[in-house]
């Protein structure tokens, strides 16, 4: 880590165990900063902003969301969906005192930093979200011709798409077993979700070389998320997939409300999430503004890939207090 002291702890929330990272000042804080990892992430992900936030005087408050490191992983598939994670973060709010939060998420926990924001709005100052759109066709059941998302990838790109292939318990794990642990974060990390790639059911090291590893990672990088992911496995991490069509279901009752928060969306232009079909119409076209009216700003960082925070730390964290303090 870099300048700012990391303070580690464990937080009892809406009925389990978080893990808590926190940077900056606990008292007389400008704000708090509340950090949403993504798959296959941990805290670790936003060390960087947290040292640039905290050492600006914000209090940054990185958890390891449900399923993940250092915080209770249920058993029960069913226990990972939007709601249950929400709720985690508004109980982790709530044990740490604080009534309103600049949020900052980035794939699956941009995802749920959509959702925290449609379900509890006054809980949230402003949002930062990278990689992920707000996308209602994936989020949020509506209207007739509504498609579940997971037969939506299935036409899409077919049954061997990463998030068709999550669905079947067991099947992923067999990929994701905590003994490929140091191979898989590797290859994630350096080619997943970006410029392309998504997530290949075979990610062979001579189609995928992770020697040298990117600039922007080292050694030690990787050994912080595999001495974790060796522990837990990927159980819990796969979980949130195979609720992606009960999220749909459970969040119907938003099914025409919009995303009433300050926002900024960051994206790199090689991040698969900005390559999706018509995302980018819907982006620049006026949709994602009809979706979120008080989005603000939205920069498409030029070759940036999925990892983004990481990959691009300076800008990324630049961007985020760009917006923050203007509130």
């Amino acid at each position: 880590m870099e300048g700012v002291v990391i303070r580690h702890r464990t937080v009892e929330a809406n009925g389990i165990s978080m893990h808590v990272a926190e940077a900056g000042p606990e008292v007389d804080a400008k704000g708090a900063v509340l950090f949403l990892h993504g798959f296959p992430e941990l805290w670790y992900s936003w060390r960087h902003q947290m040292d640039h936030l905290g050492d600006r005087g914000y209090r940054c408050i990185a958890p390891d969301l449900r399923g993940y490191g250092g915080t209770t992983a249920p058993p029960d598939v069913a226990s990972y969906t939007a709601f249950h994670i929400v709720g985690d973060l508004v109980a982790l709010l709530d044990t740490l005192g604080l009534a309103k939060v600049f949020v900052v998420g980035h794939d699956w926990g941009a995802l749920i930093a959509w959702y925290l924001c449609l379900f509890r709005p006054e809980r949230v100052t402003a949002l930062v979200n990278t990689s992920v759109a707000f996308m209602r066709h994936i989020m949020i059941r509506n209207g007739p011709d509504f498609v579940n998302p997971i037969e939506y990838f299935n036409r899409a790109y077919g049954p061997n798409y990463y998030k068709c292939r999550f669905q079947e318990p067991g099947v992923a794990e067999k990929q994701f077993a905590p003994a490929h642990a140091k191979r898989l974060m590797r290859q994630m990390l350096c080619h997943c979700f970006s410029h392309g790639v998504f997530c290949d059911e075979e990610m062979d090291d001579n189609k995928y070389p992770t020697s040298p590893l990117p600039p922007w990672l080292t050694e030690d990088d990787i050994d912080y998320f595999v001495t974790s992911f060796e522990k837990t496995g990927f159980t819990g991490a796969i979980n949130y997939y195979r609720n992606f069509d009960k999220n749909c279901e459970l969040a119907a009752p938003w099914a025409d409300a919009k995303v009433q928060v300050p926002t900024k969306y960051i994206v790199g232009d090689g991040d698969i999430t900005y390559n999706f079909e018509g995302i980018q119409d819907y982006i620049h076209g006026g949709g994602f503004k009809e979706d979120v009216p008080l989005l603000d700003e939205v920069v498409v960082i030029p070759g940036a890939g999925h990892f983004i925070q990481q990959e691009r730390a300076q800008e990324v964290s630049d961007h985020i207090y760009d917006f923050i303090i203007k509130f």
